[in-house]
Protein backbone atom coordinates (compact mmCIF):
# COMPACT_ATOMS: atom_id res chain seq x y z
CA UNK A 1 0.00 0.00 0.00
CA UNK A 2 2.47 2.48 0.51
CA UNK A 3 4.30 1.71 -2.51
CA UNK A 4 1.22 2.40 -4.10
CA UNK A 5 0.88 5.74 -2.69
CA UNK A 6 4.30 6.54 -2.99
CA UNK A 7 4.22 6.09 -6.98
CA UNK A 8 0.79 8.14 -6.61
CA UNK A 9 2.61 11.04 -4.99
CA UNK A 10 5.80 11.01 -6.65
CA UNK A 11 3.86 11.04 -10.25
CA UNK A 12 2.54 14.62 -9.13
CA UNK A 13 6.16 16.16 -7.82
CA UNK A 14 7.27 15.76 -11.42
CA UNK A 15 7.04 18.49 -13.60
CA UNK A 16 3.27 19.91 -14.50
CA UNK A 17 1.27 19.80 -17.32
CA UNK A 18 -0.33 23.25 -16.21
CA UNK A 19 1.31 26.51 -16.00
CA UNK A 20 -1.44 28.23 -14.11
CA UNK A 21 -4.43 26.01 -13.32
CA UNK A 22 -5.87 28.91 -11.69
CA UNK A 23 -6.63 30.52 -14.82
CA UNK A 24 -9.28 27.60 -15.90
CA UNK A 25 -10.83 28.24 -12.39
CA UNK A 26 -14.38 29.52 -12.30
CA UNK A 27 -13.12 32.59 -9.94
CA UNK A 28 -10.66 33.63 -12.06
CA UNK A 29 -10.91 37.03 -13.41
CA UNK A 30 -9.61 37.92 -17.40
CA UNK A 31 -8.45 40.87 -18.34
CA UNK A 32 -10.89 40.66 -21.43
CA UNK A 33 -14.22 38.96 -22.06
CA UNK A 34 -14.47 37.79 -25.70
CA UNK A 35 -17.87 37.95 -27.44
CA UNK A 36 -19.78 40.12 -24.21
CA UNK A 37 -18.40 43.43 -25.58
CA UNK A 38 -21.56 44.41 -26.67
CA UNK A 39 -23.68 43.55 -23.15
CA UNK A 40 -20.75 45.27 -21.27
CA UNK A 41 -21.49 48.72 -22.81
CA UNK A 42 -25.13 48.23 -22.29
CA UNK A 43 -24.55 47.64 -18.97
CA UNK A 44 -21.98 50.49 -18.48
CA UNK A 45 -24.87 52.96 -20.35
CA UNK A 46 -27.10 51.67 -17.62
CA UNK A 47 -24.90 52.43 -14.57
CA UNK A 48 -23.13 55.50 -16.13
CA UNK A 49 -25.38 57.98 -14.69
CA UNK A 50 -24.05 56.95 -11.06
CA UNK A 51 -20.52 59.33 -12.02
CA UNK A 52 -23.23 62.12 -12.06
CA UNK A 53 -24.52 61.39 -8.89
CA UNK A 54 -28.10 60.38 -10.18
CA UNK A 55 -30.03 56.68 -8.96
CA UNK A 56 -29.34 54.41 -12.03
CA UNK A 57 -32.69 52.20 -13.12
CA UNK A 58 -33.06 48.95 -11.78
CA UNK A 59 -31.64 46.05 -14.53
CA UNK A 60 -31.58 42.41 -14.71
CA UNK A 61 -29.70 40.53 -16.72
CA UNK A 62 -31.07 36.87 -18.14
CA UNK A 63 -29.10 34.07 -20.01
CA UNK A 64 -28.32 30.65 -19.33
CA UNK A 65 -25.53 29.27 -16.85
CA UNK A 66 -22.01 30.54 -18.12
CA UNK A 67 -22.90 32.79 -20.43
CA UNK A 68 -20.53 35.54 -18.82
CA UNK A 69 -23.44 37.27 -17.33
CA UNK A 70 -21.81 37.73 -13.38
CA UNK A 71 -18.13 37.98 -14.91
CA UNK A 72 -19.88 41.09 -17.24
CA UNK A 73 -21.32 42.83 -14.04
CA UNK A 74 -18.52 42.38 -11.74
CA UNK A 75 -16.14 43.54 -15.01
CA UNK A 76 -18.22 46.85 -15.10
CA UNK A 77 -18.50 47.23 -11.20
CA UNK A 78 -15.15 47.72 -10.87
CA UNK A 79 -14.16 49.62 -13.68
CA UNK A 80 -16.84 51.99 -12.36
CA UNK A 81 -15.57 52.24 -9.06
CA UNK A 82 -12.27 53.09 -10.34
CA UNK A 83 -13.84 56.30 -11.62
CA UNK A 84 -16.16 56.58 -8.61
CA UNK A 85 -13.38 56.86 -6.07
CA UNK A 86 -11.41 59.58 -8.96
CA UNK A 87 -14.48 61.79 -8.49
CA UNK A 88 -14.98 60.70 -4.76
CA UNK A 89 -18.24 60.37 -5.19
CA UNK A 90 -20.34 58.13 -2.02
CA UNK A 91 -21.49 54.40 -4.31
CA UNK A 92 -21.46 51.48 -2.37
CA UNK A 93 -22.06 48.47 -4.71
CA UNK A 94 -22.69 44.87 -2.88
CA UNK A 95 -23.17 41.96 -4.14
CA UNK A 96 -24.62 38.57 -2.84
CA UNK A 97 -25.03 35.14 -4.30
CA UNK A 98 -28.28 34.13 -3.99
CA UNK A 99 -27.54 30.55 -3.99
CA UNK A 100 -25.62 30.28 -0.47
CA UNK A 101 -28.20 28.74 1.70
CA UNK A 102 -26.30 30.40 4.58
CA UNK A 103 -26.63 33.72 3.05
CA UNK A 104 -29.87 34.06 1.36
CA UNK A 105 -32.18 31.55 1.78
CA UNK A 106 -34.35 33.85 3.74
CA UNK A 107 -35.22 37.45 4.17
CA UNK A 108 -33.51 37.95 7.22
CA UNK A 109 -30.57 36.04 6.39
CA UNK A 110 -30.16 38.49 3.21
CA UNK A 111 -30.72 42.06 5.52
CA UNK A 112 -27.83 40.86 8.06
CA UNK A 113 -25.69 40.02 5.32
CA UNK A 114 -26.35 43.87 4.01
CA UNK A 115 -25.89 44.97 7.75
CA UNK A 116 -22.91 43.44 8.14
CA UNK A 117 -21.50 44.59 4.56
CA UNK A 118 -21.96 48.16 5.61
CA UNK A 119 -20.33 47.94 9.22
CA UNK A 120 -23.12 46.92 11.30
CA UNK A 121 -23.80 43.82 13.82
CA UNK A 122 -27.23 41.73 13.68
CA UNK A 123 -27.63 38.25 15.49
CA UNK A 124 -27.89 35.65 12.89
CA UNK A 125 -31.54 34.92 14.13
CA UNK A 126 -33.85 36.43 16.62
CA UNK A 127 -34.92 39.90 15.47
CA UNK A 128 -38.05 40.62 13.98
CA UNK A 129 -37.45 41.33 10.24
CA UNK A 130 -38.64 45.02 10.65
CA UNK A 131 -36.22 45.99 13.00
CA UNK A 132 -33.26 44.66 10.30
CA UNK A 133 -34.56 46.84 7.74
CA UNK A 134 -35.13 49.53 10.53
CA UNK A 135 -30.94 49.05 10.66
CA UNK A 136 -30.51 48.71 6.88
CA UNK A 137 -32.20 52.12 6.48
CA UNK A 138 -29.94 53.59 9.92
CA UNK A 139 -26.87 52.84 7.87
CA UNK A 140 -27.84 53.78 4.50
CA UNK A 141 -29.09 56.75 5.94
CA UNK A 142 -25.46 57.37 8.04
CA UNK A 143 -24.05 59.55 4.57
CA UNK A 144 -25.62 60.83 1.47
CA UNK A 145 -24.90 57.86 -0.86
CA UNK A 146 -26.24 55.49 -4.02
CA UNK A 147 -26.60 52.06 -2.97
CA UNK A 148 -26.43 49.67 -5.78
CA UNK A 149 -27.37 45.96 -4.48
CA UNK A 150 -26.52 43.20 -6.86
CA UNK A 151 -28.21 39.75 -6.36
CA UNK A 152 -26.88 37.05 -8.43
CA UNK A 153 -29.27 33.94 -9.44
CA UNK A 154 -31.84 35.81 -7.72
CA UNK A 155 -34.72 33.77 -8.72
CA UNK A 156 -33.17 31.57 -6.28
CA UNK A 157 -34.07 33.53 -3.77
CA UNK A 158 -37.75 34.23 -4.75
CA UNK A 159 -37.95 30.36 -5.03
CA UNK A 160 -37.01 29.97 -1.00
CA UNK A 161 -38.68 33.19 0.05
CA UNK A 162 -41.04 34.75 -1.99
CA UNK A 163 -40.48 37.90 -4.49
CA UNK A 164 -42.23 40.43 -1.68
CA UNK A 165 -38.20 40.92 -0.27
CA UNK A 166 -37.81 42.51 -3.67
CA UNK A 167 -40.85 44.87 -3.20
CA UNK A 168 -39.91 45.49 0.08
CA UNK A 169 -36.14 47.30 -1.29
CA UNK A 170 -37.68 48.70 -3.77
CA UNK A 171 -40.51 50.65 -1.36
CA UNK A 172 -37.15 51.38 0.45
CA UNK A 173 -36.66 54.72 -1.50
CA UNK A 174 -39.57 56.58 0.00
CA UNK A 175 -38.10 56.34 3.14
CA UNK A 176 -34.86 57.65 2.11
CA UNK A 177 -33.61 60.99 2.47
CA UNK A 178 -29.88 61.17 1.98
CA UNK A 179 -29.63 57.82 -0.09
CA UNK A 180 -30.81 55.80 -2.81
CA UNK A 181 -31.09 52.10 -3.71
CA UNK A 182 -31.00 49.97 -6.81
CA UNK A 183 -31.02 46.61 -7.67
CA UNK A 184 -29.08 44.35 -10.02
CA UNK A 185 -31.18 41.22 -10.70
CA UNK A 186 -28.85 38.38 -12.57
CA UNK A 187 -30.91 35.11 -13.37
CA UNK A 188 -30.49 31.91 -15.48
CA UNK A 189 -34.55 32.26 -15.75
CA UNK A 190 -35.58 34.10 -19.11
CA UNK A 191 -39.50 34.49 -17.69
CA UNK A 192 -38.01 35.33 -14.45
CA UNK A 193 -40.24 38.47 -13.91
CA UNK A 194 -43.16 37.23 -15.67
CA UNK A 195 -43.07 34.54 -12.72
CA UNK A 196 -43.49 37.99 -9.97
CA UNK A 197 -46.47 39.55 -8.84
CA UNK A 198 -47.72 42.47 -10.70
CA UNK A 199 -46.75 44.95 -8.32
CA UNK A 200 -43.33 43.65 -7.43
CA UNK A 201 -42.76 43.42 -11.62
CA UNK A 202 -43.80 46.94 -12.37
CA UNK A 203 -41.53 48.01 -9.11
CA UNK A 204 -38.88 46.63 -10.50
CA UNK A 205 -38.58 46.12 -14.22
CA UNK A 206 -37.00 48.82 -15.60
CA UNK A 207 -34.13 47.67 -17.86
CA UNK A 208 -33.66 44.09 -19.31
CA UNK A 209 -30.17 42.79 -20.91
CA UNK A 210 -30.36 39.06 -22.20
CA UNK A 211 -27.52 36.91 -22.55
CA UNK A 212 -27.40 34.60 -25.79
CA UNK A 213 -25.84 31.26 -25.18
CA UNK A 214 -21.57 31.28 -27.06
CA UNK A 215 -21.68 29.53 -30.51
CA UNK A 216 -19.08 26.57 -30.81
CA UNK A 217 -16.46 28.97 -32.53
CA UNK A 218 -17.02 31.53 -29.59
CA UNK A 219 -16.21 29.10 -27.26
CA UNK A 220 -13.31 27.96 -29.00
CA UNK A 221 -11.63 31.64 -28.85
CA UNK A 222 -12.09 31.54 -25.43
CA UNK A 223 -11.16 27.90 -24.36
CA UNK A 224 -7.88 28.89 -26.79
CA UNK A 225 -7.08 31.95 -24.72
CA UNK A 226 -7.10 30.68 -21.38
CA UNK A 227 -5.62 27.28 -22.40
CA UNK A 228 -2.03 29.40 -23.71
CA UNK A 229 -2.12 31.02 -20.23
CA UNK A 230 -2.97 27.41 -18.23
CA UNK A 231 -0.88 25.04 -19.99
CA UNK A 232 2.63 24.47 -21.15
CA UNK A 233 3.52 24.99 -24.51
CA UNK A 234 2.85 21.80 -26.55
CA UNK A 235 0.58 19.88 -23.84
CA UNK A 236 -2.85 20.47 -25.92
CA UNK A 237 -3.36 17.91 -28.47
CA UNK A 238 -4.63 19.20 -31.75
CA UNK A 239 -8.91 18.81 -31.77
CA UNK A 240 -8.92 18.90 -28.13
CA UNK A 241 -10.08 22.54 -27.97
CA UNK A 242 -12.35 22.04 -31.00
CA UNK A 243 -14.31 18.84 -29.28
CA UNK A 244 -14.39 20.54 -25.58
CA UNK A 245 -16.04 23.55 -27.40
CA UNK A 246 -18.38 21.43 -29.48
CA UNK A 247 -19.84 19.53 -26.48
CA UNK A 248 -20.31 22.75 -24.28
CA UNK A 249 -21.76 24.32 -27.01
CA UNK A 250 -24.68 21.55 -26.72
CA UNK A 251 -25.04 22.12 -23.27
CA UNK A 252 -26.46 25.74 -23.66
CA UNK A 253 -23.42 27.33 -24.62
CA UNK A 254 -21.85 27.19 -21.32
CA UNK A 255 -18.21 28.55 -20.96
CA UNK A 256 -17.90 27.76 -17.79
CA UNK A 257 -18.72 23.93 -18.28
CA UNK A 258 -16.26 24.38 -21.43
CA UNK A 259 -13.45 26.04 -19.24
CA UNK A 260 -13.92 23.29 -15.98
CA UNK A 261 -13.99 20.21 -18.48
CA UNK A 262 -10.15 21.32 -20.19
CA UNK A 263 -9.04 21.89 -16.47
CA UNK A 264 -10.56 17.98 -15.36
CA UNK A 265 -9.40 16.68 -18.54
CA UNK A 266 -5.83 17.85 -18.00
CA UNK A 267 -5.92 16.62 -14.53
CA UNK A 268 -6.67 13.27 -15.70
CA UNK A 269 -4.09 13.33 -17.81
CA UNK A 270 -1.65 13.96 -15.10
CA UNK A 271 -2.83 11.32 -13.15
CA UNK A 272 -2.43 8.84 -15.88
CA UNK A 273 1.60 10.40 -16.23
CA UNK A 274 0.90 11.76 -19.98
CA UNK A 275 2.38 14.08 -21.52
CA UNK A 276 -0.31 15.60 -23.40
CA UNK A 277 -3.57 16.38 -22.86
CA UNK A 278 -5.93 14.41 -25.51
CA UNK A 279 -9.33 14.58 -26.63
CA UNK A 280 -9.95 10.95 -24.70
CA UNK A 281 -9.16 12.76 -21.98
CA UNK A 282 -12.18 15.16 -23.05
CA UNK A 283 -14.48 12.81 -23.40
CA UNK A 284 -13.51 10.94 -19.84
CA UNK A 285 -14.02 14.61 -18.40
CA UNK A 286 -17.30 15.17 -19.76
CA UNK A 287 -18.58 12.17 -18.10
CA UNK A 288 -17.05 12.23 -14.65
CA UNK A 289 -18.71 16.37 -15.14
CA UNK A 290 -22.22 14.68 -16.50
CA UNK A 291 -21.99 12.13 -12.93
CA UNK A 292 -21.34 15.26 -11.01
CA UNK A 293 -23.48 17.50 -12.50
CA UNK A 294 -26.19 14.86 -11.14
CA UNK A 295 -25.21 14.78 -8.08
CA UNK A 296 -25.38 18.72 -7.31
CA UNK A 297 -28.99 18.20 -9.33
CA UNK A 298 -30.55 15.96 -6.25
CA UNK A 299 -28.71 18.14 -3.11
CA UNK A 300 -29.57 21.39 -4.68
CA UNK A 301 -33.45 20.64 -5.28
CA UNK A 302 -36.52 21.12 -3.57
CA UNK A 303 -37.76 18.82 -0.95
CA UNK A 304 -40.82 17.43 -2.74
CA UNK A 305 -38.77 16.79 -6.08
CA UNK A 306 -36.12 14.96 -3.63
CA UNK A 307 -38.66 12.80 -1.61
CA UNK A 308 -40.56 11.62 -5.31
CA UNK A 309 -37.27 10.56 -6.68
CA UNK A 310 -36.49 9.11 -3.35
CA UNK A 311 -39.60 7.10 -3.88
CA UNK A 312 -38.91 6.04 -7.57
CA UNK A 313 -34.82 4.62 -6.15
CA UNK A 314 -36.48 2.90 -3.72
CA UNK A 315 -39.40 1.16 -5.98
CA UNK A 316 -36.15 0.75 -8.24
CA UNK A 317 -34.50 -1.17 -5.84
CA UNK A 318 -36.71 -4.01 -5.65
CA UNK A 319 -36.48 -4.31 -9.50
CA UNK A 320 -39.66 -4.18 -10.74
CA UNK A 321 -41.77 -1.94 -12.97
CA UNK A 322 -42.25 1.47 -11.76
CA UNK A 323 -45.76 3.27 -12.62
CA UNK A 324 -46.99 6.44 -11.67
CA UNK A 325 -49.55 4.83 -8.75
CA UNK A 326 -46.32 3.25 -7.05
CA UNK A 327 -44.46 6.04 -7.24
CA UNK A 328 -47.06 8.30 -5.52
CA UNK A 329 -48.16 5.48 -2.99
CA UNK A 330 -44.33 5.45 -2.07
CA UNK A 331 -44.00 8.97 -2.07
CA UNK A 332 -46.95 9.62 0.48
CA UNK A 333 -45.04 6.56 2.80
CA UNK A 334 -42.06 8.68 2.77
CA UNK A 335 -43.68 12.19 3.79
CA UNK A 336 -45.23 10.35 6.49
CA UNK A 337 -42.28 9.21 7.76
CA UNK A 338 -40.40 12.60 6.78
CA UNK A 339 -43.41 14.93 8.59
CA UNK A 340 -43.87 16.26 5.11
CA UNK A 341 -46.91 17.52 3.49
CA UNK A 342 -48.15 15.67 1.10
CA UNK A 343 -48.80 16.84 -2.45
CA UNK A 344 -51.75 16.37 -4.87
CA UNK A 345 -50.85 13.47 -7.41
CA UNK A 346 -51.87 15.49 -9.77
CA UNK A 347 -48.68 17.67 -8.33
CA UNK A 348 -46.22 14.30 -7.89
CA UNK A 349 -46.82 14.24 -11.63
CA UNK A 350 -45.65 17.35 -12.20
CA UNK A 351 -42.60 16.31 -10.31
CA UNK A 352 -42.26 13.37 -12.25
CA UNK A 353 -42.16 15.02 -15.15
CA UNK A 354 -39.27 17.43 -13.98
CA UNK A 355 -37.67 14.66 -13.49
CA UNK A 356 -37.99 13.07 -16.88
CA UNK A 357 -36.60 16.61 -18.30
CA UNK A 358 -33.72 16.71 -16.17
CA UNK A 359 -32.87 13.42 -17.20
CA UNK A 360 -32.91 11.43 -14.29
CA UNK A 361 -35.63 9.71 -15.36
CA UNK A 362 -37.23 8.01 -18.44
CA UNK A 363 -40.69 8.55 -18.24
CA UNK A 364 -42.97 6.79 -21.55
CA UNK A 365 -46.59 6.33 -21.53
CA UNK A 366 -47.33 2.62 -22.25
CA UNK A 367 -50.78 1.22 -23.43
CA UNK A 368 -52.56 -1.46 -20.88
CA UNK A 369 -55.57 -1.91 -23.38
CA UNK A 370 -58.81 -1.89 -22.08
CA UNK A 371 -57.46 -0.16 -18.94
CA UNK A 372 -56.01 2.95 -20.82
CA UNK A 373 -52.65 4.05 -21.12
CA UNK A 374 -50.08 4.54 -18.02
CA UNK A 375 -46.36 5.85 -17.64
CA UNK A 376 -43.79 3.67 -16.99
CA UNK A 377 -40.75 5.26 -15.25
CA UNK A 378 -37.31 3.69 -15.45
CA UNK A 379 -34.17 5.22 -13.83
CA UNK A 380 -32.04 6.16 -15.33
CA UNK A 381 -28.66 7.55 -12.77
CA UNK A 382 -25.62 5.69 -13.47
CA UNK A 383 -25.44 3.07 -10.98
CA UNK A 384 -21.73 3.91 -10.28
CA UNK A 385 -23.65 7.09 -8.30
CA UNK A 386 -26.90 5.59 -7.41
CA UNK A 387 -25.96 4.86 -3.19
CA UNK A 388 -24.10 8.52 -2.94
CA UNK A 389 -28.06 9.50 -4.94
CA UNK A 390 -30.03 7.83 -2.46
CA UNK A 391 -27.28 8.89 0.77
CA UNK A 392 -27.96 12.30 -0.14
CA UNK A 393 -31.86 12.13 -0.75
CA UNK A 394 -32.05 10.23 2.76
CA UNK A 395 -29.54 12.82 4.46
CA UNK A 396 -31.68 16.21 2.76
CA UNK A 397 -35.18 15.10 3.96
CA UNK A 398 -33.92 13.10 7.56
CA UNK A 399 -35.42 9.69 6.28
CA UNK A 400 -32.72 6.55 8.01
Amino acid sequence: MVLKLDKIFDSFTKESLFKNKFVLQTNYTPETIPHREKQIEQIASILAPILRFERTSNLFIYGKSGTGKTLSIQYVKDELLKKVKKQKINVTIEYINCKLKKIADTEYRILAELIRKLGGMVPATGLPTERLYNKFVELLESKKQLFILILDEIDQAVKKINDDFLYNFTRLNSELNKSQISIIGISNDLNFLDLLDPRVRSSLGEEEIVFPPYNAEQLQDILRERADAAFKQGVIEQGVIEKCAALAAREHGDARRALDMLRIAGELAEREGKKKVTTEHIDKANEKMERDKVLDIIESGPKQFQLVLTAIIELDNKKQKIFTSDIYNTYQRLCKEAKIEILTQRRVGDIIAELDMLGLINAQVISKGRYGRMREIKLIIHPSIKERARNILYEAIALR
